[in-house]
């Protein structure tokens, strides 16, 4: 049975990318309380359906798929520039192809503009006119306006007309630094990306006998038990069945303190609970109800084909380290650079939280590099540091200490040329190749 719930979304998702929704609209529309629209409208917008756009409103927009995620909608790029829409609001919810700086004449800009594009360009409106006809929009800096007969093109055409107060350089780093963003959120592994969507699973109700049938014909050893709804109730190994009677229940043998996550959580988070808990298949839900499934042998083939990617956004990480070389032996790995203005703190040395971050993610990238180990820090203790100078020429050694099965530890010490700056200890847990 449909919820009011469900038909409210079901209703938005059937709107044009553009169209203006209101809580008001809506109630009034499906006959339901503007409470319910508004709950429903809400979620809409965590499912990328809507977007709530300053001195617009809620606009239907079209769902950017996570491989198309550095694209940015004219609504996304109105809010970020803090822009008014002049016109063409039924196109706010497109995505931009990409944006030019309009700083010369019509004749040579008619080269450069495509379907698509975002014309950044000041007071001229000749400008406004050559990037309508080109099928582009245009975002005015300085705060300008224009005439009332380019609004009726942008109405027309469906290409948003945005103005905004920030000047064309203010507006373009703005630009830039929102698509470095979703370059970053790009890189990153969710679980929605390994899972097994159509998972072998069994009923609470089923026998210990159909949990061998299954087993014969799989080959797989851990199932997740499921209720009359679908509900994820509990997970069933060969363990729990070892002694057990074919006749006998698998709500009776099923271990029921389980451990589920989402299809958004991300790769290395269930990497981490793997190993933290010690468990070897996670089942994946939504409100409940069992939409797939993950194993420790899928997370450890995501991990291996994220470590062979190019990394498209730098992290806080890879900038600290990225101008240190490394070098290595038998025992130790080293890494050689200088403290950089980014590390510094407002007394003008580097800062304790800048080395910090920068031991331990020495520590991390030199297991990963010399012990063919994945470690999942758990702790890092710090206990003694200095000052340290900007252009300071600093070497960061690191030792692994000890190292078990499941575990290791892991010594950094930083020095320059004639004495220890800091020293520090992590204790990891590892995930093997």
């Amino acid at each position: 049975m449909t919820t009011k719930h469900n038909k409210i979304l079901e209703y938005i998702e059937s709107l044009k990318a553009g169209t203006r929704i209101s809580v008001r609209k809506v109630a009034a529309k499906l006959n339901v309380s503007e409470g319910t629209a508004y709950r429903a409208i809400k979620e809409a917008e965590n499912r990328k359906l809507v977007s709530t756009i300053q001195r617009v409103g809620t606009v239907r927009i079209e769902k950017i798929e996570k491989k198309n995620i550095e694209k940015l909608s004219f609504g996304e790029i109105t809010n970020i520039v803090d822009g008014t829409v002049l016109g063409g609001f039924e196109g706010l919810g497109k995505t931009l192809n990409k944006f030019l700086i309009g700083a010369m004449t019509v004749d040579e800009a008619e080269k450069y503009i495509n379907r698509g594009d975002l014309l950044i360009v000041g007071n001229r409106e000749e400008c406004y006119r050559l990037a309508l006809e080109k099928d582009a929009s245009v975002l005015i800096t300085g705060g300008f306006g224009c005439s009332d007969e380019i609004k009726e093109i942008a109405n027309k055409k469906k290409l948003p007309i945005i103005t905004s107060s920030y000047d064309t350089f203010t507006i373009a780093t703005l630009i830039n630094k929102a698509i470095y963003e979703r370059l970053a959120k790009k890189d990153i592994l969710l679980v929605e990306d390994i899972m097994a969507k159509d998972p072998f699973y069994l009923k609470e109700t089923d026998k210990v006998e159909q949990w061998k049938n299954l087993f014969y014909s799989t080959t797989h050893t851990r199932f997740p038990v499921v209720d009359k709804k679908n509900n994820v109730v509990g997970i069933i190994t060969a363990k729990d069945v070892t002694e057990a009677q074919n006749d006998e229940m698998i709500k009776n043998r099923m271990t029921r303190d389980l451990i589920t996550l989402d299809q958004k959580t991300t790769v290395a988070y269930a990497s981490y609970i793997m190993i933290w808990e010690g468990i070897e298949l996670i089942p994946i839900v939504e409100d409940g109800k069992l939409i797939g499934v993950i194993s420790r042998r899928d997370v450890m083939k995501a991990m291996q084909y994220m470590r062979s990617q190019p990394q498209v956004g730098e992290t806080m990480e890879d900038l600290l380290l990225s101008n240190f070389s490394i070098t290595s032996n038998s025992k130790v790995v080293k890494f050689t650079g200088e403290v950089e203005p980014a590390m510094l703190n407002r007394l003008g040395v580097a800062s304790w939280s800048a080395i910090i971050m920068l031991m331990s993610t020495a520590a991390v990238v030199a297991t990963k590099r010399q012990r063919k180990l994945e470690p999942m820090p758990d702790s890092f203790i710090v206990y003694f540091i200095k000052p340290v100078q900007i252009e300071d020429k600093i070497s960061l050694i690191v030792n692994t200490i000890d190292s078990g099965r499941h575990y290791c530890k892991i010594e950094v010490e930083v020095r320059d040329r004639y004495k220890t700056l800091a020293r520090g200890m992590m204790s990891a847990k590892i995930f093997r190749r």
